[in-house]
């Protein structure tokens, strides 16, 4: 099998790749597109959770979903990251697109199967079709439950409807045709990167205090060092508690950005990492 010329040489490449199932998932289908190993090396489970547990037992690396240009972040993906001791090695991003798929015609379809975050995704379609949506664990999912659902349909990519030999009915749903989602291959030890081009931290503040925050972001802007996307989560401790990811443009200073946040308050470093795959 010949490898992705743009797959970056100094990325270890794992015995196994994991991520989220079952077969058919725009997960799958990036994880295909990687060519880091063999189909057949591929595993495949339910949630990111469990991706997450298993990266972090050391039973391979994981390609997770981390945002995605339409519905915004992943929150399951970000929740596991502030959980488990794992770190981002690599990323990569895929357009999406969606489609209708059934076993009935249009007119026939009571009830359509669909991820949250396709849902999402496609929201101006359902709401013109007027049908009413069940959510399911994976896009994948959605398509097994059509199957077996009289009078049903499903928002799925081509590849599972293939897979699943549904008829697409309508192409291309989504609400923005430049819709993309952002991929992270997380491991359980950090990659080692001479000229790495984004870094991701995870901030869990020790305080509370006026002007913390801004005391946080400007370590980075006395540096010149761009902040790509700050997001906040709840800590999971308690109501009005939250922990901040950032991503920032690698430079030669951002480690000295990262030291100096540490003697402010908590902070996981998450990797400095590249861009790998092919450009959406």
């Amino acid at each position: 099998m010949k490898r992705n010329k743009k797959t970056h040489a100094g990325a270890p490449e794992p015995m196994r790749l994991i991520t989220l199932g079952p077969e058919g998932t725009f997960s799958h289908e990036m994880a295909l597109k990687l060519d880091l190993v063999k189909p057949g090396e591929i595993v495949l489970l339910p949630t990111i959770h469990g991706i997450m547990d298993a990266v972090a037992r050391g039973e391979g690396d994981g390609i997770v979903p981390m945002e995605n240009s339409e519905a915004g972040s992943v929150g399951e993906t970000l929740d596991g990251l502030a959980r488990h001791p794992l770190f981002i090695t690599a990323e990569m991003y895929m357009p999406i697109h969606h489609n209708l798929a059934s076993l009935v015609p249009l007119e026939k379809i009571r009830v359509i199967y669909a991820h949250p975050q396709t849902h999402e995704q496609c929201s101006d379609a359902i709401e013109e079709w007027g049908v009413p949506v069940i959510h399911t664990s994976s896009n994948a999912s959605s398509a097994l439950e059509a199957r077996k659902t009289p009078n049903a349909g499903a928002l799925i990519p081509v590849i599972a409807a293939g897979l699943y030999h549904m008829p697409v009915l309508v192409r291309n749903t989504e609400n923005n045709p430049s819709n993309t989602t952002r991929f992270v291959r997380i491991s359980h030890a950090p990659v080692q990167e001479k000229k790495p081009e984004k870094c991701s931290i995870l901030i869990d503040p020790d305080q509370d205090r006026s002007g913390l925050l801004h005391d946080l972001l400007e370590a980075f802007a006395r540096r010149n060092i761009n902040l790509t996307r700050i997001e906040s989560r709840p800590s999971k401790r308690k109501i009005g508690e939250y922990v901040f990811f950032l991503d920032t443009a690698w430079s030669e200073k951002t480690a000295g950005a990262i030291i100096e946040l540490k003697t402010i308050t908590g902070v996981k470093e998450l990797g400095c990492y590249r861009k790998i795959g092919v450009e959406p």
